[in-house]
């Protein structure tokens, strides 16, 4: 099943640094990548004018390829960022795709 899981900053967002400068941004870019990798995030990236993030909420869309909710709460629960309060969840909603598809990883 696939999930879009929507992303924003929490309470330790620091609002002067762009989200590659912001404090463990390797270890957060580390864990999203091992997650594409074994396919359960299969589409991630902030959302919003990248000029303009300074300024504003950050926000970002992933979408997940999960069996439940729970599991993706549990997941993304050892998120570095998700840990220190940079990202929060904000919502998890299952999503039928009706036109186009996604490519399997084999």
């Amino acid at each position: 099943m696939y999930f879009v899981v929507t992303e924003q900053s929490g309470p330790s967002w620091d609002r002067s640094r762009s989200m590659r400068e912001q404090e463990r941004w390797p270890e957060h870019a580390a864990f999203v990548d091992a997650l594409v990798e074994e396919g359960f995030v299969v589409l991630a990236g902030p959302l919003g004018d990248h000029a303009r993030l300074r300024e504003q909420e950050h926000r970002a869309l992933l979408v997940v390829d999960a069996d439940s909710e729970d599991a993706i709460r549990a997941r993304l629960a050892a998120d570095p960022w998700i840990r220190m309060g940079k990202l929060a969840l904000t919502a998890i909603d299952r999503w039928e795709i009706l036109l186009g598809q996604i490519a399997r990883h084999s």
